[in-house]
């Protein structure tokens, strides 16, 4: 046993222990490392199911962090907006990358406490890369990563690695990479390589 496996019966609150336990009865396993600073961006990979967004919830739920969770603006928009608030979501504009990132470094170090989860695939289908946000965000926010996978065949949701970004960006992808590489999602043919992307330029249309 990992000296970072959470054990349902030493967790404080009953929301923790019954969320745990929910996790164990489906054989999943949590590993939480106490994070490094009060704010940073968890980068989860790999992303191809929807499920991984309800063992991540209930994995939140039993570590008893205040994650949050960026996702596109219309999905606020609709009757789900208030209640994918209270789960922890802000919406993201889709303007240019440049002015959202130094909004968002900006939101995150005016608070006590933010940490934020993002899934640098942006996608559950395959792209041949990571988006590049994550990283930019980090390096303007100057705050660490936390390395978040999902590995379905060992069925454990780990978040014990810490990264902090050097401005290197092969050097931190290679990190990065001897991490979370050989981690497996549910579709695991959909994971995109470890490999950053460019950084797109120009608003969306």
């Amino acid at each position: 046993m990992s000296e970072f496996e959470l054990q349902a019966a030493a967790l404080p609150r009953l929301r923790q222990r019954l969320a745990l336990r929910v996790l164990n009865l489906f054989g999943w396993k949590v590993l939480f490392r106490p994070l490094p600073g009060p704010r940073g961006i968890c980068v989860i990979y790999p992303h191809t199911s929807n499920w991984d967004f309800p063992i991540g919830l209930l994995g939140k739920w039993a570590m008893d962090q205040p994650f949050r969770f960026l996702a596109k603006d219309s999905l606020f928009k609709s009757p789900l907006g208030p209640w994918f608030r209270w789960l922890g979501g802000e919406p993201v504009q889709r303007g240019a990358p440049q002015g959202t990132i130094k909004a968002q470094a900006e939101r995150m170090n005016a608070a006590d406490y933010y940490w934020v989860g993002i899934t640098p695939e942006g996608t559950r289908a395959y792209r041949p890369n990571w988006k590049s946000g994550f990283y930019h965000l980090a390096m303007e926010a100057k705050v660490p990563l936390v390395l978040v996978f999902m590995d379905y065949p060992t069925k454990t949701l780990s978040l014990v690695d810490h990264v902090y970004l050097t401005g290197d960006q092969e050097a931190d992808m290679a990190t990065i990479r001897a991490v979370l590489e050989g981690h497996q999602g549910l579709h695991p043919e959909n994971a995109a390589p470890i490999i950053l992307g460019e950084r797109r330029a120009e608003p969306r249309n």
